[in-house]
């Protein structure tokens, strides 16, 4: 608990002041690295055909992001499915299967960072840097793009959170949520960038690979006829790690992501990694209050947030720690000696409180309850999430709070000033419905046909592998129960579907709901309206959470992970 203590506070401490410098960028706001920044931005802009002031509605907004993931994602399927003649290629790694190719597009694509491939023997150091990290950097870049525009529609357009003077207006008179490009370039080079450099260099110095040689060969002590010789995969591994970690990414340089000694050599290290799981969602959600100038906004927030992600560690680190050690004698299996089951029990909890789905030990050998507790996380999506995706998703449950709040105590359920009406509830209960269409649709699919699983194990644990597969790709996490032989052409297809359908509609609808707000009359705040900035309704907000998403899987989660820990307890046997 002490590890989870300083992970904590150190997050907090640190998140702080950056959410209050992303505000500031994101608000674009005059800065004293405009001099230094300004000379790389312009060009990029006059290249895009667009300035920072140009003003764009909610439709356009969306129509740019959409854009620019179809032309990105189309380089690099192409860049993976002909590596094998590209340079930068020193271990003659061949190209791509075109599934692989395309699952792994998708994947990066989404910021999610699902692996159905080893990632140092399938990947070269180009596919590695400019494919893999390129999607690293600039998809939670995207994420953080669509929510603060989201949040410009819900307090009235750029004109309530943007510096003193810029221009406003757009061209068809529509609410001002900002200009996508900018938005995506600003905090990549002033933000993310800076903070992962820092953050190689610290990796680095821990002994994590930066290398663009080949790696050397090796004759293991126990060299067998089959084994003379070994070879040890390299590359510039610490960059990598950095913006997998910072970028809530989580897809690793090696196939066993941070479990390798090479990828997360020291304890130093470990800590170093398992802060910049939550640092920057953290960040984000200290920038909510700046940047829409409602500082009570951050408490609702914020402490939602840490109390969901303080009780999900708690639970985890309990559960693998003590009633798991009674159910199961071999709770080693599956993870780093050096490390302990505590701490990757804490590393599990994290890693998908929020987006990233990087791991120091293998899920599949969890204890069944702390892999409920991976789970749930999951589900919910919204304890810390991924940049910009968790506080947008965290904002559809606001706004389904106030509705329902709105009508238990007879008030017209309102947003800061705005009617939350039919429309808008439409459209969000669609997005609540779509999680358990897609993914309990797929998983009971999945299971019906167990020739197309490729699944490792029977009975309750094999329920809790595919389930968990189609969770983390939905919530864009990427972690898996290892053991599911997912490198075939119906894992590979049916979960490039599930992390569009993750993706994108929680992106965009959000928006559009805030869009339709945007265009209503705001009326002012008065002794009848609803209050959120108050700590019964972020309990309120915690509730819904909880029954719109634990509760409405209850029956897999009792079929999988709770029915594979009750047969351990038994010895066993099915109870």
């Amino acid at each position: 608990m002490i590890e989870a203590l300083l992970v904590f506070a150190l997050a907090i401490g640190l998140g702080w002041p950056l959410g209050r410098y992303l505000a500031a960028v994101m608000r674009g706001a005059p800065m004293r690295g405009d001099r230094l920044f300004g000379w790389i931005e312009r060009p990029i802009y006059r290249l895009l055909g667009t300035a920072p002031a140009q003003g764009m509605t909610c439709r356009g907004y969306a129509k740019a992001f959409a854009l620019s993931n179809i032309m990105v994602g189309g380089l690099v399927w192409l860049l993976f499915m002909t590596q094998a003649w590209q340079p930068l290629n020193p271990d003659a790694i061949p190209n791509m299967r075109w599934d692989t190719a395309l699952h792994t597009m998708v994947s990066f694509l989404t910021n999610t960072n699902q692996q159905h491939y080893s990632g140092q023997a399938q990947l070269s150091y180009l596919s590695q840097m400019v494919g893999i990290v390129g999607l690293q950097v600039i998809t939670p870049m995207m994420g953080l793009a669509l929510v603060v525009a989201t949040l410009r529609a819900l307090v009235g357009g750029r004109e309530a959170t943007t510096a003193v003077g810029a221009p406003r207006a757009t061209a068809s008179g529509d609410a001002d949520v900002g200009n996508y490009w900018a938005d995506l370039i600003r905090p990549t080079l002033r933000f993310m960038l800076p903070l992962c450099l820092l953050w190689s260099v610290l990796l680095t110095s821990q002994g994590v690979p930066s290398t663009l040689t080949a790696g050397p060969v090796a004759t293991p002590v126990d060299g067998t006829i089959e084994m003379k010789e070994q070879k040890i995969p390299l590359g510039p591994v610490a960059p990598m790690v950095a913006i997998k970690q910072l970028g809530t990414n989580g897809g690793g340089w090696y196939g066993p992501n941070s479990s390798v000694p090479l990828e997360n050599p020291t304890p130093f290290s470990n800590l170093l990694e398992m802060l910049a799981i939550i640092l920057v969602p953290v960040a984000v959600a200290f920038m909510v209050g700046p940047f829409t100038r409602r500082r009570k906004f951050t408490a609702l927030v914020f402490g939602s947030m840490l109390l969901m992600s303080v009780l999900s560690a708690g639970a985890g680190i309990l559960l693998e720690g003590h009633s798991a050690m009674a159910a199961s004698p071999g709770l080693m299996e599956g993870k780093e000696v050096r490390f302990g089951a505590d701490t990757s029990a804490l590393w599990a909890t994290l890693t998908t409180q929020t987006s990233n789905g990087s791991v120091n030990a293998m899920h599949d050998s969890l204890a069944p309850l702390t892999g409920l507790v991976t789970l749930g996380n999951m589900l919910v999506n919204a304890i810390w999430g991924g940049i910009g995706c968790g506080l947008q998703q965290f904002i559809v449950y606001l706004l389904l709070a106030v509705f329902l709040a709105g009508l238990m105590t007879g008030r017209t359920p309102e947003l800061f000033g705005r009617k939350i009406e039919a429309k808008e509830i439409r459209l969000l209960s669609l997005l609540i419905l779509l999680q358990p269409l897609v993914v309990l649709g797929f998983t009971a699919l999945t299971l019906a046909m167990p020739q197309l699983t490729g699944n490792s194990n029977p009975g309750f644990h094999g329920i809790s592998q595919v389930f968990y597969e189609y969770t983390s790709a939905f919530a864009n996490n990427g972690s898996g129960f290892e053991g599911l032989g997912d490198a075939t052409y119906w894992w590979n297809l049916s979960c490039a579907l599930v992390l569009a359908l993750g993706r994108y509609p929680a992106l965009i609808v959000p928006l559009a709901v805030a869009a339709s707000l945007a265009r209503k009359r705001a009326t002012p705040e008065g002794p009848g309206s609803l209050h959120i900035e108050t700590p019964t309704f972020a309990l309120t907000v915690i509730a819904v959470i909880v029954i719109l998403t634990l509760l409405q899987f209850m029956p897999a989660l009792v079929l999988g992970p709770v029915a594979d820990h009750l047969t351990l307890v038994h010895g066993g046997t099915t109870p």
